[in-house]
């Protein structure tokens, strides 16, 4: 008889899912930093400057989030969760001593502070969609959502707070104040149990069947198990010969596509440009410095905050495929109109932009920002969930880099509402892909999707060779 203390479900779900505070304090945080950290080091008119030290975070989260999920395979989602967090507390606080104008010294050190970042987006959706039942999967896997919002709402509260102080000691605050939820992540995350998908893969059944037992009805524990088993055994043998290479080659190539498209697409779509650079873009739309407009990103923060939690009110209700369509559609939309409205009314009142701005975010908070992760989570097969979870958190930070790289050099060379009307035309094209690239997946268990993307896949060689026949003739 096993007498080890039994874990409570809802410790496991809240600190499986923390990771999120830490992705979503560093995206909001340089949002009301940057301000402060321009005028300190005088980089007003240095706008790639000012995108690199916005986007150094997103592009060490690119080589993170592969790292950590080839890692992940071998270690394990807790172990490289907890070493993450540790590489974030102390990127944290090597960005709060900066020296002074040490621009390239920042850059460096916010490159590897998002090795840290993109594991997190990399292993936290993992490791919840494997710890949930098929039928909570989504509303569990979008607490992480929930926990990014949270992080980026005391980040902006944090920035609000902090503006009285001097600007040198202000923006560096900000910054080195992250390290905080870095290290109560790491306490957490001491007492979680491994995920029993990953304990299965390594021969560890007893300790499988423990973690079970917390998180699953006694009489679903068995049937879990086996199933869990068999899906193991079935991919053990794939995941040897299984490379990056092989991921876009074999039976698994339909999901693998259909999951690494929603997390490029949802960070092309330009959500980041907002957050990263909305006092900004206010300025420039009425003038008034941004260091003065710090409570629109707290709107912002709010937007996202009840969005996330209605999204855990709906999450099992509705298609996965259905919010994804919903939202891009308004998001696209809520980006293109400002650029009409201008054209056909020149003196149309510029904070028209940002009323849009926040009809984009409140439906981007339910939809996009929450299903990317959960389809990630459940989207790829056991044999290849490390790697191409890996591959998707890169891909989202590609676009996510590429977005706060270019989006101070685009509005230098264009205005606002035509930088926004080509986010939007990404939007409507990321529908296009999920009504025709993405199979829906709520409701069934991981083993069940695997199976569907095989067959999936089967019928679109299947059409091509009839397609080759037909065209042979």
């Amino acid at each position: 008889m096993d007498t080890r203390k039994k874990i409570p479900q809802g410790f496991i779900y809240f600190f499986g899912s923390f990771g999120g505070i830490l992705f979503g304090y560093d995206i909001g945080v340089m949002t009301g930093a940057l301000p402060f950290l321009q005028h300190d080091w005088n980089l007003q008119n240095s706008a790639g400057v000012v995108g690199w030290i916005t986007s150094a975070v997103m592009f060490g989260a690119i080589f993170g989030g592969v790292l950590a999920g080839n890692w992940s395979d071998k270690l394990g989602r807790r172990k490289m969760i907890l070493i993450s967090s540790l590489v974030f507390a102390l990127g944290s606080v090597l960005s709060g001593i900066s020296p002074n104008n040490g621009q390239y010294y920042l850059i460096v050190v916010r490159i590897f502070l998002g090795l840290a970042v993109g594991a997190s987006s990399a292993l936290v959706p993992a490791y919840m969609s494997e710890m949930a039942p098929a039928n909570l999967r989504g509303r569990l896997s979008g607490i992480n959502q929930t926990m990014i919002c949270l992080g980026m709402l005391i980040s902006y509260v944090m920035d609000f707070l902090l503006k009285g102080l001097p600007e040198q000691l202000a923006w560096r605050l900000m910054l080195g104040l992250a390290a905080v939820p870095a290290v109560i992540l790491f306490l957490g995350v001491l007492k979680l149990p491994e995920s029993p998908r990953f304990l299965v893969k390594n021969n560890r059944l007893a300790e499988a069947k423990l973690v079970l037992s917390y998180i699953r009805p006694a009489d679903q524990v068995e049937s879990e198990l086996k199933n869990i088993q068999e899906t193991a055994i079935d991919d053990k043998e794939v995941s040897k010969n299984t490379s990056v290479k092989t991921l876009f080659s074999g039976k698994y190539r339909y999901l693998v596509i259909a999951g690494i498209g929603v997390a490029a697409f949802q960070q092309f779509q330009g959500a980041n440009a907002i957050f990263y650079y909305i006092p900004l873009i206010i300025e420039k739309a009425t003038g008034k410095a941004a260091s003065s407009v710090l409570m629109w990103p707290i709107v912002q923060g709010i937007l996202l905050v009840l969005g996330s939690l209605l999204f855990l009110v709906i999450a099992d209700k509705f298609n996965r495929r259905t919010l994804l369509t919903l939202g891009g559609t308004v998001m696209g939309l809520s980006f293109i109109l400002p650029a009409i409205l201008k054209f056909l009314f020149p003196s149309m009142s510029p904070m028209m932009i940002v009323l849009f701005l926040c009809i984009y975010v409140a439906f981007y908070s339910f939809t996009w920002a929450p299903l990317t992760w959960v389809i990630v989570g459940e989207m790829f097969p056991l044999a290849v969930r490390g790697k191409a979870s890996g591959i998707a958190s890169s891909a989202n930070w590609i676009g996510s880099f590429l977005i706060g790289l270019l989006f101070p050099i685009m509005t230098e060379n264009m205005s606002q509402e035509i930088v926004f009307a080509i986010f939007g035309i990404i939007c409507l094209l990321g529908v296009l892909f999920i009504r025709t690239r993405v199979p829906e997946t709520k409701g069934h268990t991981l083993e069940e999707i695997e199976k569907q993307g095989v067959f999936k896949e089967n019928d679109i060689k299947n059409k091509s060779m009839k397609d080759t026949t037909i065209n042979s003739y």
